[in-house]
This record gives C-alpha cells, structure tokens and sequence, in this order.
C-alpha cells in the first residue's frame, strides 16, 4: 500500500493536484482540484495507487459481480480496477444530461455492483449512476474512488466510501466564498460545464 505522503507527490508530480479557485461539477467552489485525468495520463504512476486501491476492495467486498463507472472521469479507473480484481467492468454516459448505458452496456438483475468514480466530492455522479442499478433490479453494494474529498456536510452517498486517499479540501457555497478565495479567477474544470 501507497502512504498518503508518496500519493500526494504522485499527484503533485502529475499535476493532479491543482490549486486556485474552482467550480466544482457539484456547483461547490474549492480552492483545491483534483484532476486524476492528469494522474491517468501517467499509467505508470497510476498502476501503484490502482492496485492500493485494488487492495482495499477486495479486503471490503467479497462477492462483486460487476463495476460500473461514470463517464468521462470514472472509465480509467473502472477499467484499471476491473483488470485487477478480474471483473466485467462498464460505464454509463450522459445523453441530453442524464447518464444511460449505451454501447450495448447492462447490467443483469440481481447482480452485486461496485460503483468506482476517479474523485469522490458529493457523489452526485454516482447517485445519478445508482438509479441505472435500481431500474436493473439490481444492488450497489458499494462505493469507491482514488480519492474521496467529501465532507459530512456536503456528501449524498450514505454507504461507506472506500478510496485510496481521503483529502480535506474546503468547499463552499457561493454565497459564502472566503475572501482570499473571491480575490483568486474562477475555473470550471468539471464535465459537467464541457459543452
């Protein structure tokens, strides 16, 4: 297993980790991002915090019969994690703002799935994906992410989160934006704001 110290300078060195003043996807603004795109683009520093978090799982959850991830930012580690842990492995997209299956994707009734995202903030993503599973007639057993920088405040999921790495990173209405972070621009980075 990775330590959090050798996990933050991967993040670092990948420039995963970003600093400033965001909009996050889930409307919250942050003066930290976390960009795993960045971290996946450098799969050979992404491999040692896949196969941590692997670890985790499987210590976890003992019966998964599928993962399924949200696009764009859950694919990767999907991918990665399903590879691992030797298991079918799909991901929904959203069409016209919701997530669906497409691709010839489903999820069969009854079946145990694991819901893998890169970055857990509110688990809004992963709240919308959990509906595709219930239409299924099927369980999510679980939640997990590389990273979770979720607060009490701010979280939706109500099951436990399993993840590499939890960060504290601050976020805050708009309405209650500190001053030093009203002084720094505002970046959007999320999917949600890709048009």
């Amino acid at each position: 297993m990775l330590s959090p110290k050798k996990s933050l300078n991967i993040l670092r060195k990948t420039d995963a980790l970003l600093e400033g003043h965001f909009v996050l996807s889930s409307g919250l603004h942050s003066s930290k991002y976390i960009q795993c795109a960045k971290l996946l683009s450098h799969p050979h520093l992404a491999d040692k915090i896949c196969k941590s978090l692997a670890n985790k799982i499987k210590k976890s959850y003992k019966k998964i019969d599928l993962i399924l991830s949200p696009a764009m930012g859950g694919i990767i580690i999907g991918y990665e994690i399903g590879k691992i842990l030797r298991k079918e492995t799909i991901f929904c997209e959203r069409v016209k703002g919701k997530f669906v299956l497409r691709r010839g994707f489903a999820i069969k009734k009854k079946s145990k799935v694991l819901m893998i995202e890169d970055v857990i903030t509110t688990g809004k993503s992963s709240l919308e994906c959990v509906k595709l599973v219930e239409k299924s007639k099927a369980k999510v057993i679980g939640f997990a992410s590389i990273i979770d920088r979720s607060t009490k405040k701010d979280l939706k999921i109500k099951k436990k989160i399993i993840s590499h790495l939890k960060i504290n990173v601050p976020t805050f209405n708009k309405s209650k934006l500190p001053k030093n972070l009203k002084l720094i621009p505002i970046t959007t980075p999320g999917s949600r704001y890709i048009k």
